[in-house]
């Protein structure tokens, strides 16, 4: 019989969607996903020669649990340069992935009548995370004319004796925005009068527009970075989603549970990718803004005809590679026998009818929303619009 914390999740609704559109694609059918967020660019070459440098090199044993020290120094220095944070050795883990990250610290932190505070809508992981280690999720509501950033008197209204951290997801998946100084300022000074941690996922940080800045809310001072878990990594910034590298900041006492829990889990993340997440922080950054171009343009052409189909409305992220279109005012419409009253059965119409692979709302939290990624090429986000608007238009309004 299957462990009770079991039943308690279901399977990422981004990955089953991806699924789903894969099989089609193997088919023979032409998909065009809008599902993954995982960058559509190869890693940079000199990551790729780091690589095969250190299995040349022999680069290929064990290494320390928690990563190697030119790793860390590496982070530390990232961390310094970019974020105005200062840590030391001892204050960092590297692990498989900012989600491996956001794991440990769920395992070291979280436990039986614990209550963690998500804003929503918020990436599927989060709440999953905190009931596989025995605690509640309280969700918050957050809203679009609020740039989706939690109201801080909402946030305070969340708060009990139980609350052990708030999750914060900064520039945010799945709503692109933001978190501006005067609002993390807020939250701070909750977080440190009410004595809650600050789980601050950052995975984002690169992919920043508009002359908008990413800030850290472990910078404001010393009250609020010994309450802060700065999660970040590779996969987004770099392109480097299946080398598995991302990393904790925080408190020492906690990264070394985090470090232990590690050790009876995954042991260290690999040791060639570990070399070449070296080279991606002290190498050259050429990269990421090119990427970050690429992306900025998609991101105005998707969201602009986004805004000119019918029942869509589109915030401008500001952040991250997603679009969030409000979808409420496409419920209730048919096709044939079949009425579309959910973010669910819109994605899964779109997928069905239009060969066009995306995200319900629901699965993150609300469902008068879809989520596209624009990290796909602009061929491939021409043609799907396309498609949207014209299955869009085969909608009949509703009795």
């Amino acid at each position: 019989m299957l462990a009770e914390r079991v039943k308690k999740i279901k399977p990422s609704p981004t990955l089953a969607i991806d699924s789903k559109a894969k099989a089609m694609k193997a088919s023979g059918v032409d998909v065009i996903s809008f599902g993954v967020g995982e960058p559509d660019f190869d890693t940079p070459e000199n990551i790729k020669e780091a690589a095969i440098r250190a299995i040349r090199d022999g680069f290929t044993k064990y290494t320390a649990v928690g990563g190697i020290d030119p790793l860390k120094d590496a982070i530390i220095r990232k961390l310094s340069e970019d974020n105005g944070l200062s840590y030391k050795r001892e204050e960092v883990i590297v692990s498989c992935g900012a989600k491996h990250s956001l794991y440990n610290i769920a395992q070291a932190l979280y436990g039986p009548g614990d209550e963690v505070i998500i804003p929503a809508p918020y990436w599927v992981s989060y709440p999953d995370q905190v009931l596989l280690n025995d605690a509640t999720p309280v969700f918050v509501r957050t809203y679009e004319e609020d740039s989706f950033m939690v109201r801080p008197e909402a946030l305070e209204a969340c708060i009990t004796k139980r609350t052990k951290a708030l999750i914060l997801n900064t520039p945010s998946n799945p709503t692109g925005m933001i978190y501006d100084r005067a609002t993390l300022e807020k939250i701070a000074a909750l977080a440190v009068k009410h004595k809650f941690y600050v789980v601050t996922d950052e995975i984002y940080e690169k992919l920043v527009y508009d002359g908008n800045q990413h800030i850290s809310i472990a910078s404001f001072n010393s009250e609020i970075k010994a309450l802060s878990l700065v999660v970040n990594g590779l996969s987004k910034s770099h392109a480097m989603t299946g080398w598995r590298i991302g990393y904790t900041a925080g408190p020492a006492d906690i990264v070394k549970a985090m470090t232990n829990i590690q050790s009876q889990s995954t042991s260290n993340p690999t040791s060639i990718a570990q070399k070449a997440a070296v080279e991606a922080l002290n190498g050259p950054q050429d990269f990421v803004p090119l990427m970050h171009a690429e992306f900025d343009k998609r991101r105005k052409y998707l969201v602009n005809e986004l805004n000119t189909i019918d029942g869509m409305t589109c915030r401008m992220p500001a952040g991250a590679f997603y679009a969030f279109p409000n979808t409420s005012r496409i419920y209730g419409r048919k096709f044939g026998d079949k009425v579309i009253g959910s973010s669910g059965d819109l994605a899964l119409y779109l997928l069905e009818e239009a060969s066009v692979a995306l995200v319900p709302g629901s699965a993150f939290g609300d469902d008068n929303y879809i989520r596209l990624s624009y990290a796909t090429s602009m061929e491939d986000i021409k043609r799907g619009i396309a498609r949207i608007r014209e299955a869009l238009g085969n909608l009949k309004a509703g009795a």
